[in-house]
This record gives C-alpha cells, sequence and structure tokens, in this order.
C-alpha cells in the first residue's frame, strides 16, 4: 500500500486540507506543526484540536514537528519534516502548490547541483534576504521565475531539495481557491487567514471548515496575548545575541523598537528591513518569547493521534522508530516541551499539552 506523507500547519483545518486529504493516495500520514507555526505566530487552537480535524477529515496518522523544525524558514521546515516522514516509511509525499510542475525533476536536479547550488546562494550578496536568494538560485539553475505570492510553491520546492537523494516520489496537487493570504469570503475555499481574521463569524466558518465544532470548542489564541510577556524577554535579557538565530544587528533593532511599539504587529514593521523579512522577524520575535536555543533533531517521533489504520502502520514500524506516545512516561524534546507550557500562558483555558497526554485513537 502507497504511504504518503502530508506536511502541515492546519492553523486552521479547512476545506483545502480535506481536498489535499482526499487526493493523496493510500495511508496519510501528516507531520503537523505543534502550537507555533513555520511564519513565526502561534497556532490559533492547539496541536491536539488540529490534530484531531485532521483524523476526522481523512488523515490517519498525525505526528508532531519540534519546534525547531516547524517555526524556520522554508527549506529547513522541509528538510526536517521531510527527514521525520522518511523515517515513517514513506514513498511518497503529497502537497498543495500554486504551480503543479515536475517537482521530481528538480529533486533530481538538486541530487546531481546540490553543492553547486548552496556554493551560488552563499556567494549572493548579503543585501538580498534569503529568499530572494533562494529565488536567484531558482531562475539560475532551473529557469523558474516566481515572486513571493506563492508561498505554497516556495514550500514545494524546498520539500525537492529535502527529498533529493531519498526513494520518495513527489504528489503536486493545485492548491484551490484563494491566494494564500486572502481575506476574500466570496470564494470556494477560504484561506486559512481569511478562517482566522473571521472566526467570530460562525456561518462563514461553517461554510470552510469540515471541523468547525472543534475550532469552536477550542481556546484560541493570537500574537497580542504574549505581547507583555515578549516585552519583558526582550527587556530583560542583556545579550539577546544568546538567542538562537538571533544577530547583534537584529538585537540591536529589536531593543529599540520595542520601546514605541504598542503591538507585535507594530514591533514587527519597526524591526523588518529589505533584507530581514516580516516572517523571520517574527520567528526571531518568537526565539525571544520562548528563549530558544539551538539543538538537534529529537530520536523519537511524539504521536498525536492515529485512525485504525494508522494504529496498524505504527505497529508495523514499532522496532525501527523510536516512537513516542505519551510524554511523562517517555521522554522526548525538552524544548518543545517548555514552548508549549508558554503557549499555555496565552490562554488560561488552554489544557496541559504533553505530561499524561494519549494519542488521539479515531
Amino acid at each position: 500500500m502507497t504511504v504518503t506523507g502530508i506536511i502541515a500547519e492546519f492553523n486552521p483545518f479547512h476545506n483545502g486540507h480535506k481536498y489535499l486529504l482526499d487526493q493523496a493516495k493510500g495511508l496519510k500520514i501528516v507531520a503537523m506543526s505543534g502550537n507555533f507555526m513555520q511564519r513565526g505566530e502561534p497556532a490559533i487552537v492547539d496541536k491536539w484540536t488540529r490534530a484531531q480535524m485532521a483524523l476526522e477529515n481523512g488523515a490517519d496518522l498525525v505526528v508532531e514537528l519540534p519546534f525547531l523544525v516547524s517555526v524556520q524558514a522554508a527549506d529547513f521546515f522541509g528538510q526536517g519534516a521531510v527527514e521525520i516522514l522518511s523515517r515513517l516509511g514513506i514513498d511518497t509525499l503529497a502537497f498543495g502548490t500554486e504551480e503543479v510542475i515536475d517537482y521530481q525533476e528538480i529533486a533530481y536536479l538538486y541530487t546531481k547541483r546540490g553543492s553547486e547550488m548552496k556554493n551560488f546562494v552563499e556567494n549572493l550578496p548579503d543585501s538580498l534576504s534569503y529568499p530572494q536568494k533562494t529565488q536567484v538560485m531558482w531562475k539560475e539553475f532551473a529557469g523558474l521565475d516566481f515572486s513571493g505570492s506563492t508561498p505554497n510553491h516556495v514550500l514545494a520546492l524546498a520539500y525537492a531539495k529535502a527529498v533529493a537523494g531519498k526513494n520518495i516520489k513527489l504528489q503536486p496537487i493545485q492548491r484551490q481557491g484563494a491566494g494564500y493570504h486572502s481575506v476574500d469570503r466570496d470564494v470556494d475555499f477560504a484561506s486559512a487567514t481569511a478562517l482566522r481574521q473571521h472566526q467570530a463569524n460562525y456561518e462563514f466558518l461553517e461554510r470552510f471548515m469540515p471541523a468547525v465544532r472543534l475550532f469552536e470548542q477550542a481556546p484560541k489564541v493570537r500574537w497580542e496575548d504574549f505581547f507583555s510577556l515578549l516585552g519583558y524577554q526582550i527587556l530583560s535579557n542583556p545579550d539577546l545575541t544568546s538567542i538562537y538565530q538571533v544577530n547583534q544587528e537584529m538585537a540591536v533593532r529589536i531593543k529599540e523598537a520595542i520601546k514605541s511599539a504598542q503591538s507585535v504587529e507594530e514591533l514587527v514593521s519597526l524591526v523588518a528591513t529589505k533584507r530581514y523579512t516580516k516572517a523571520r522577524v517574527r520567528r526571531l520575535l518568537t526565539y525571544i518569547l520562548v528563549q530558544a536555543r539551538e539543538s538537534s533533531l529529537p530520536e523519537g517521533i511524539h504521536v498525536l493521534g492515529f485512525t485504525e489504520k494508522g494504529r496498524k502502520h505504527l505497529k508495523k514500524i514499532r522496532g525501527q522508530v523510536n516512537l513516542v506516545s505519551r510524554i511523562g512516561r517517555e521522554s522526548w524534546d525538552e524544548q518543545t516541551q517548555r514552548v508549549d507550557q508558554i503557549y499555555r500562558l496565552g490562554n488560561p483555558q488552554l489544557l496541559e499539552q504533553n505530561f499524561g497526554r494519549r494519542p488521539i485513537s479515531k
């Protein structure tokens, strides 16, 4: 049987995600971000709620991406997620994209010329942001020309790089509906951004979210819920460069901007430059919020939930993979566990996120 991997955030789960799961073949394993997202923001609802949404709508197994995989630029996000899915025995990686091209050929290209492509990026001027450097690289080596308005395509290229040299087939699926950041409500498939923005409009949510009852019942979290704590972390830390990926330039800019910023978004706008994108700044602020430190990929894989098909697959691979099903009885990534405790400060109604929690069984 085909074993298909899917890398997702489900922030929140919507009809476009269900379409992706419906198009995927065989056993469907989702590697899902935990309680903080790739672009540097807290999940609107917690990881257990989002895992249950997925299991009720086509996923067979949901595992958690550790914090330092979840909150990363596209290349590192893709690399960490693919490594975890590879351990779980996938033979296919399915993903949504705005541009359906031959990503398998892209993976083959990177297999052959990866070192050359890395050197090319490293020698580009530092006045360019990392996303701009990768765009130049793809145009130079693959003839691909794209803008920042196709984030799923950018992730797809990162996945192609990550599977280079691995025996994994790529299955691109045309992304449905409005653009990634669209807040348009008059569409066939609303974006996650639109659903977050219109979360108080139940009629709108019900139209575009197959698991709307779970979303409605769950405590909600926003970046602004952490603004005071973020300000404290910035002002009380004498050396922000001790935080993961924060350099001296960013430390100075952030220290200065927090003196006048009245919100997270205002702080991001004050700090961001042409070289340091807003997404990168949000990631740095997330690292500061949780006092992130560099760490390697944990050996264990945290299981959030499974169906009967998923349970049988876990039983099949259990002796080959270090599976963590109950934190407390088994150890897992300490940084992610600490991050989850901080996430709970965003809403006092949030339940314990790790210790004693068992995987969801559907």
